[in-house]
């Protein structure tokens, strides 16, 4: 199923009308009092195949991935959906990026070769995604729009996670899902990937307790983690311990 189905479905089956109500926008590009980022400029003026995007998500992707616009970045999106996000990265990292994007649903096939490539097969499938990662030649940007459901998000971090170049970065998005039964989720229920996050905050802080790290894909390589509303940015570097001095004179 496509990701845009899969959510719309359980949209519409668990979520009261009212609440949808309160995020629907009628799709004018809103007023802010500060200057437009690149990638809103792109998504504003977008007319091709559709892509949903959060409003405060597009800000964002200008904040992280500025660096590698105009590079030969490597980029794995994970949720292809109708092909409108591919385009935006190839218009947002430019001809150089080598860009793949998987779905699980096979309708996404004919969109192999527009904007980027395409793979067929689920996120939760460590073959298949070190298959894809190979064929990339590495990976240094992951963005994870797929499924939303925890243990598909935890499964694709344990095998991407390792796989990811030194200085990359892992986003996951609309882990609001994280909050929605029927995507595993639950509000501090167990499984959730919002609790993961808590747990990678302790892990990053193993140095100063006694109860190690507990999640295997970022020991000794998670540098940062950023959250905000829906989405956290992982970044990954080999991290050294922690060490303090003193300057100057007493």
């Amino acid at each position: 199923m496509q990701v845009g189905s899969l959510l719309s479905e359980l949209r519409a089956r668990y979520l009261a009308p009212s609440l949808l109500r309160r995020f629907t926008h009628d799709g004018e590009r809103p007023d802010t009092r500060r200057p437009a980022t690149v990638f809103e400029d792109l998504f504003w003026t977008h007319d091709g195949p559709v892509v949903d995007k959060w409003h405060h998500y597009l800000p964002l992707y200008d904040r992280y991935l500025t660096p590698w616009r105009n590079t030969p970045v490597r980029m794995l999106e994970i949720g292809v959906s109708r092909g409108g996000s591919l385009k935006m990265w190839r218009k947002y990292f430019g001809p150089d990026a080598v860009i793949f994007g998987i779905d699980i649903d096979p309708r996404c096939a004919r969109l192999n070769g527009d904007a980027g490539q395409v793979r067929i097969g689920s996120q939760d499938n460590p073959k298949f995604l070190k298959q894809v990662v190979a064929e990339m030649g590495g990976v240094d940007i992951v963005l994870d729009d797929g499924s939303h459901v925890s243990a598909h998000i935890r499964a694709s971090l344990d095998t991407l996670f390792p796989m990811l170049a030194d200085g990359g970065l892992y986003m996951i998005e609309d882990l609001h899902a994280c909050y929605w039964a029927p995507f595993g989720g639950g509000y501090r229920r167990p499984g959730s990937f919002v609790e993961t996050v808590k747990t990678m905050i302790d892990d990053m802080h193993h140095w100063y307790h006694d109860q190690g790290e507990r999640i295997g894909a970022t020991a000794g390589s998670l540098a940062a983690i950023h959250a905000h509303d829906s989405i956290v940015v992982l970044e990954k570097t080999t991290v050294a311990p922690p060490r303090r001095s003193q300057r100057g004179r007493a």
